[in-house]
């Protein structure tokens, strides 16, 4: 049975959510944004409309989301009282007090990611390590397991490129996470996650060691200006791999994209390159690839960004992107997250997508000092 402090928390931190979510200005906005749509001609720009749609249920969203948790924590309190005079159990109470925690704890999340990245969608690309073969099946477990989360959170997930393994596998893959705050939960991935079990492809059956590496950026779309100079942009065209019928693999559908990037701080030169096999169509692939080009430019923009930050703010914690982040202990029954200390025994459940404990760890602890 809950106590009268995990009562009288839930409700402090529900008048807290109040006060930071700025509920009463936020259906003064709603109003105001909803008469907007209003207006003669409104739907005569359709991206505009839609855009301004965007907002008016992104505000809205906000005050659901509290009117939800304060209407679980008013039935909280109710049935704490009816508790004493035997008119509901113990289990009752006690599940009410989980449900309303979890939604509490969901808000206060999403009132954690107030940068301008966080609402954004997300790109992921796994990289295996070295190992052949052992890192390779490794990276299509990590795929699968992203795939499983996404789908989960009712996200849409489309693999944008895939190279198989030698024998088994895959070398590299690039997926487009698509939802609210796909980018802000799923940044807590970047870096390198260490796989610890008994190799099957291993005769002798010994303990091996394996590596992948998780890069997350944010999907920029039409609203984020990015500039790329086209003089700097060449393109080659190659015939897409894998099952995809005969038009894929007779026609040169696949774009590669390649991008000669010019430090502006230090006017160091790379290439960036860029495959995209995704669509049967030229052209579309095209588009996607300069699209993951605005991202990665995006993405190189926020990195300076947040290191001139954490140079200004040099007490605060500092996220290591390219560090060890995460091991995951087969033989042990462990997954544990080497940022936040976090682990969890459950490893079948994290293989299938079972990530939130690890990224609501890594928000709380990390989410305030960006």
């Amino acid at each position: 049975m809950i106590t009268i402090e995990q009562l009288k928390d839930v409700k402090t931190r529900t008048e807290a959510l109040y006060r930071y979510l700025d509920i009463e200005n936020k259906k003064i906005q709603v109003e105001e944004e909803q008469l907007r749509t209003q207006a003669p001609g409104f739907w005569d720009d359709a991206k505009a409309a839609e855009e301004q749609m965007k907002k008016v249920k992104g505000l809205q969203k906000w005050i659901d989301g509290y009117k939800e948790v304060k209407t679980l924590c008013d039935e909280l309190e109710l049935a704490f009282d009816f508790y004493k005079e035997e008119m509901v159990t113990e289990e009752e109470v006690d599940g009410l007090y989980g449900r309303t925690v979890d939604a509490l704890e969901d808000l206060e999340l999403r009132n954690m990611l107030r940068q301008e990245e966080d609402p954004m969608d997300a790109v992921l690309k796994i990289n295996s390590g070295a190992g052949g073969t052992e890192s390779q099946d490794w990276a299509s477990m990590l795929m699968r397991m992203y795939m499983r989360w996404a789908e989960s959170h009712g996200y849409k997930c489309t693999v944008s490129n895939y190279q198989d393994g030698d024998e088994a596998g895959i070398k590299t893959v690039t997926m487009q996470i698509e939802g609210e705050f796909a980018y802000g939960y799923l940044k807590s991935e970047n870096g390198v996650h260490r796989l610890v079990r008994v190799s099957p492809y291993n005769a002798q059956g010994k303990r091996m060691t394996s590596f992948a590496s998780v890069f997350v950026t944010p999907l920029v779309d039409d609203s984020i200006e990015v500039y790329v100079d086209p003089s700097r942009v060449s393109w080659d065209l190659f015939r897409s791999g894998g099952a995809g019928g005969q038009n894929v693999n007779k026609v040169e559908t696949g774009v590669r994209l390649r991008y000669q990037y010019k430090d502006p701080d230090t006017g160091e030169e790379e290439e960036i390159l860029i495959e995209n096999t995704e669509s049967r169509k030229q052209l579309e692939n095209r588009e996607n690839a300069m699209r993951l080009l605005k991202s990665q430019l995006y993405d190189r923009a926020l990195q300076k960004r947040k290191a001139k930050q954490a140079e200004i703010e040099a007490g605060k914690k500092k996220i290591e992107w390219g560090s060890q982040i995460r091991s995951y202990v087969f033989d042990d029954r462990r997954v544990k997250d080497h940022r936040t200390n976090y682990q969890t025994s459950d490893v079948n459940g994290v293989m299938d997508g079972k990530l939130d404990g690890f990224i609501k760890s890594y928000l709380m602890e990390f989410a305030g000092g960006e």
